[in-house]
């Protein structure tokens, strides 16, 4: 009897055993049935990645050379559009719509003052955000950089000495003095010939020039045509105007995004008056 005991405790010891090793097992079995949950994180990988990939293009948004600033080249020596102060400073109306649009950009304005050729090219290779100078529009320019829509209405006009014989009709036969890079002096040279056109880097050295004898007459804009004359003894303007255009502000080729920015604050300010009210500032309504 004590045998057959002791039998049926060893038998319930086994099993008892068998059963504890089933138990033991199940834990290691649990992480491989919960081993996709602990890969989700990567499954959700290309979700976070998508604004970048649908971030949209031509967004609005736009940059300048320097962050915070927008640069300007301009040729200071073309009243009323641009001018020099006492103090070193530049004023005129190009430097006041200049200003208005930065303020509306949320940008500084910085102005670099060289020679008008230098103030094109400066645009052109990066070097400014936008070139005014009294900056007229033709297709050879239009094909190197971008222009802004016309801001204001420029005339190319005759200067002489008083008394001279000098017409628009017989202005050929002599020397005619230009600013160079400009639209006068690419006229006058398309009209008459290398051979009659004489180009200085700016308009006061090509007035100096006729009050010196040194050119029969100068073509340049009315508006500053109307300050030399008003400073300079002698002088007058010829009734018949040479040429009409449209003043605009140029940028780098290509830089659509600024361009636009440029133009929806330059049409804000046409819109409410700020232009026009800037330009009569200068040239006074006659």
């Amino acid at each position: 009897m004590k045998k057959i005991l002791a039998l049926v405790l060893a038998l319930f010891m086994v099993f008892a055993l068998a059963a504890c090793g089933e138990a033991a097992s199940d834990p290691t079995d649990a992480p491989e049935s919960e081993a996709p949950a602990s890969e989700a994180p990567a499954s959700e990988a290309p979700a976070s990645e998508a604004p970048a990939s649908e971030a949209p293009e031509g967004d609005g948004t736009f940059t300048t050379i320097v962050e915070g600033k927008l640069t300007m080249s301009t040729n200071a020596q073309f009243p009323p559009y641009e001018m020099t102060t006492d103090d070193g400073g530049f004023e005129g109306i190009d430097v006041e719509i200049a200003t208005a649009i930065a303020e509306k950009l949320g940008l500084e304005l910085d102005i670099l003052d060289m020679d008008f050729d230098s103030a094109l090219l400066a645009v052109q290779q990066g070097k400014s955000d936008i070139v005014m100078a009294g900056v007229t529009v033709n297709e050879d320019r239009q094909l190197v950089m971008d222009f802004t829509d016309s801001y204001a209405t420029g005339v190319q006009v005759i200067i002489v000495k008083e008394g001279s014989d000098v017409t628009i009709d017989n202005m050929g036969e002599g020397l005619i003095g230009t600013q160079r890079g400009t639209t006068g002096n690419i006229y006058c040279t398309d009209d008459y010939g290398e051979e009659h056109v004489m180009a200085y880097d700016d308009g006061f050295t090509a007035v100096q020039a006729l009050m010196n004898g040194q050119v029969d007459c100068v073509v340049i804009d009315n508006a500053p045509a109307q300050e030399f004359v008003k400073n300079n003894a002698g002088l007058t303007i010829l009734d018949t105007e040479y040429a009409n255009e449209d003043y605009a502000i140029g940028l780098n080729k290509g830089n659509t995004a600024l361009l636009d920015a440029i133009n929806t604050a330059l049409n804000e300010l046409i819109s409410d008056g700020t232009v026009q009210t800037i330009i009569d500032k200068y040239i006074p309504a006659e």
